[in-house]
């Protein structure tokens, strides 16, 4: 789901991918040619919606800009609505910054763990203790891949399918006698794209999986979860979460305009929440073509879509992670105690979110 620019001239020419490729991070020309740092190319941010703004404005004068709806549901702030996108909702500023810095912790020490699945499955299988191993400069040893072609091999000779074992022989043949692959933890933890909670969602697949080992969603999350979702929930119902996918952002990182489309009941929400660097989040239409609305997500906001705004087309084009614009400064203020730099030598280039779905 994250971003590439490999992308068909059809889909270059959506309303969707202008708007990804308006707020992307490009750097400019001729930066590439100096030995000087490169400089990102400078993004027209005025047509982004600030709700921070809005809530500022809202607490001195009771105004809000056209199509915006505040609500009171219990929290410490408003809750804002879009008559443009019914089932959408922004919370801004719905985590505590103790909360932020919880969260922050556990997403990079204890949501990785086996038997939650991450995107390093595939190539290295479960890795154990990743966040500690980065932080101790530890080295990971890549599994020979001459090992597990040998075992196909003979497993093809067994069952007598001559062709594959003549495309595993010439594959052989070019990795004999060439060691294994070291790979520090630290480049595995910058390399984290996602992992999964509760029920594991296998993305080759798009669906489900119920077979595959999980712990269930830590219940003070379920329980954080349950509350931010109150204002999307039809009356008389509670959110009941049952997987999450955290994804992890470093710099120049996007997620690509998807649906979320795999739970069974859309009229409940995904619950998404924010942490670390503030970033652009587009919200489409229910086509690509439709144009998006860009918004500002910062460190502690929540999103709720449910309904209609489940099938809304929604993306994230891109993360500041500059001291001016990544506004991370309560953080830096809460994770100054010596066991915590490393989260906050994490957290000042990257962005984690949190989604936490009702699958059935």
């Amino acid at each position: 789901m994250y971003g590439t620019d490999k992308v068909s001239d059809d889909a270059e020419r959506t309303a969707f991918r202008r708007a990804e490729k308006k707020y992307k991070l490009y750097y400019d020309d001729t930066s590439k040619s100096s030995k000087k740092k490169k400089q990102p190319k400078q993004v027209d941010l005025s047509d982004v919606l600030d709700f921070k703004s809005v809530l500022d404005s809202y607490n001195q004068n009771a105004q809000l800009p056209p199509g915006i709806i505040a609500l009171q549901c219990g929290f410490s702030s408003p809750v804002f609505c879009l008559e443009n996108y019914p089932g959408f909702y922004f919370i801004p500023g719905a985590l505590s910054i103790d909360e932020q810095c919880r969260w922050i912790r556990e997403s990079l020490t204890n949501f990785p763990q086996p038997p939650n699945r991450t995107n390093h499955n595939a190539i290295y299988g479960p890795v154990h203790d990743l966040f500690a191993a980065a932080k101790e400069k530890k080295i990971l040893v890549e599994e020979n891949s001459l090992a597990s072609l040998c075992l196909e091999v003979n497993s093809c000779v067994s069952n007598g399918d001559a062709h594959k074992w003549k495309m595993y022989e010439e594959n052989i043949a070019k990795l004999r006698g060439k060691a294994c692959k070291s790979i520090t933890a630290s480049v595995l933890l910058r390399k984290l794209r996602w992992s999964t909670l509760g029920l594991q969602f296998d993305w080759s697949k798009r669906n489900y999986d119920v077979s595959l080992p999980h712990n269930k969603i830590p219940d003070s999350l379920c329980q954080l979860a349950k509350r931010l979702a109150a204002p999307a929930m039809p009356i008389g119902e509670e959110f009941q979460p049952e997987a999450a996918i955290v994804n992890y952002f470093g710099l120049g990182d996007t997620l690509g305009g998807h649906l979320d489309d795999m739970e069974a009941d859309w009229s409940k929400p995904i619950v998404s929440m924010s942490l670390g660097c503030k970033a652009i989040f587009l919200l489409g239409g229910k086509s690509r073509e439709d144009p998006p609305l860009a918004m500002f997500l910062r460190s502690g906001d929540a999103v709720l879509m449910a309904g209609e705004a489940r099938e809304c087309f929604h993306g994230v084009p891109r993360i500041f992670t500059d001291n001016e614009n990544a506004e991370l400064a309560p953080l830096d203020l809460h994770f100054s105690h010596e066991d915590d730099l490393f989260f906050l030598e994490y957290i000042r280039t990257s962005r984690v979110n949190i989604n936490i779905r009702q699958v059935f």
